[in-house]
């Protein structure tokens, strides 16, 4: 979203949406994505490789909306420098969120339902939450860091209280699974609703500031937040209670690390969060120039629209020609060639928005 790209940020991004393309072809190919980890309950795991495959995938959720926080401010930065009034800027946000929930109904639900069995709902997923929080977050701009850290602090410990005390047994009305609860209502699907993921969008628009501020030490701060964050996982799964939503089951170490992620409880943010904090200080050590072995990812990461629209349906029509239930082990070499086939199409689709004049309607895609 920014004109002089800060490129550990690309490369994060290209990470966690390769491992976002591995949850989808589990859910195209495979045929063995588990039930979703909702705060009603989550599914229980035997084997280890079912439960890693969707693991490694939590960390995009948090990633994409984090860095979508980083991303509008320094696209608002960069903005301001070019003579841009603060009401362009906010309008500007407005109008790519609303975007995001148009192509949420319009194109990305039509790919869900390709090879697969049964009806489909009025599905408010990633596309619906990204484009409420750009919306919502827009106008949270012009807030002081430490107010904007305080709220979506809030927000998070909000919702952990509003979910845990929350009856699986009330029939939730759509406007609140939009916004805080989710689950399914009549024919309507809400996976993403806006208030637990606002906040994240929130913490990343301080650290966006921090970013731009002090690049150096805000890395740094990167590597020491996302260590504590990992700490404070272990203590508050240790403790079983708050921030949990749902205690863990068992034991083992699978039942550890299986969380409530509609919505995300805080262990989960703590976890996903934390980890995503180190990867991207670990990017940032690679110095100034960019390592050839990491150009691809940030290929991947300067084109996050294209390339999920895209990615659904690649991996949907992959499904219907080797078949969508052939095992995790059988779908990965077809979850890597969709890699290879995407790889090339996001770097063109990149030159030709980068040609775009910054008025361009491309530059909201």
């Amino acid at each position: 979203m920014t004109e002089s790209r800060d490129w550990p940020l690309d490369a994060l991004r290209g990470t966690i949406m390769i491992v976002m393309a591995l949850d989808h072809a589990n859910v195209f190919i495979a045929g063995q994505h588990p039930a979703p980890e909702m705060w009603t309950g989550v599914p229980r795991y035997t084997e280890a490789l079912p439960f890693v495959t969707r693991l490694i995938t939590h960390l995009a959720a948090p990633g994409f909306f984090f860095l979508m926080g980083v991303g509008m401010w320094l696209f608002a930065a960069s903005r301001q420098r070019q003579g841009w009034t603060g009401r362009q800027i906010t309008l500007h946000f407005i109008v790519r969120g609303l975007i995001l929930i148009a192509l949420q109904f319009l194109i990305e639900n039509r790919a869900w339902p390709i090879g697969q069995t049964g009806g489909f709902p009025i599905y408010f997923g990633v596309l619906f939450g990204l484009g409420a929080a750009l919306v919502l977050s827009s106008l949270l701009l012009k807030l002081k860091s430490g107010v904007l850290i305080g709220v979506s602090l809030t927000l998070i410990i909000v919702t952990d209280v509003a979910i845990s005390l929350a009856s699986a047994r009330v029939a939730h009305s759509v406007v609140a699974r939009a916004l805080m609860i989710p689950g399914t209502t009549g024919n309507v699907l809400v996976y993403y609703p806006i208030v637990p993921w606002l906040d994240v969008t929130g913490l990343g628009i301080a650290f966006g500031r921090w970013l731009k501020h002090d690049r150096a030490q805000a890395y740094r701060g990167a590597l020491i937040i996302g260590l504590i964050a990992l700490a404070l996982f272990v203590g508050l799964r240790a403790l079983g209670s708050f921030g949990n939503i749902r205690a863990a089951v068992g034991a083992n170490w699978l039942d550890v690390f299986n969380m409530v992620k509609y919505p995300p409880a805080i262990v989960f943010l703590l976890l996903t969060l934390g980890i995503d904090l180190v990867l991207l200080w670990a990017f940032s050590r690679a110095g100034e120039v960019v390592p050839r072995w990491l150009k691809p990812l940030i290929v991947l990461g300067q084109s996050p629209l294209f390339f999920y629209l895209t990615h659904l349906y690649l991996y949907a029509i992959i499904g219907l020609i080797v078949g969508n239930e052939v095992g995790i082990q059988r779908m990965l070499p077809w979850w890597l060639l969709g890699l290879l086939v995407l790889l090339p199409l996001c770097w063109l689709y990149g030159r030709f928005k980068q040609r775009q004049p910054a008025t361009s309607v491309w530059r909201l895609l």
